[in-house]
């Protein structure tokens, strides 16, 4: 699973609509409202990189209300859960 953070701003009157449609988009699985540098925080997941472009350059930077974004994309996933996993060995304490 191939994961971009997509940064975008966007027209401040229209941030729930564009929200709503960027949470529309096949291959975003969140969007976020935040505070910061940007106004919305989208999450796209998909199986390989040739899919990025079909879901960010072709479909979610032309929602109207967008005026400018910025993708990241994540190398490798650190969450609590993959922690305690990966420390785990099955060996009773």
């Amino acid at each position: 699973m191939i994961t971009a953070i997509v940064l975008i701003n966007a027209d401040v009157d229209r941030i729930p609509e564009v929200a709503q449609s960027i949470a529309e988009i096949d291959g975003v699985s969140e969007v976020y409202s935040v505070a910061g540098d940007a106004d919305l925080i989208a999450m796209v997941r998909v199986s390989q990189h040739e899919e990025l472009n079909d879901v960010i350059a072709d479909r979610l930077n032309k929602v109207t209300g967008i005026i400018g974004t910025s993708t990241h994309i994540a190398f490798r996933t650190y969450s609590r859960h993959d922690l305690d996993a990966a420390f785990s060995l099955g060996l009773e304490g």
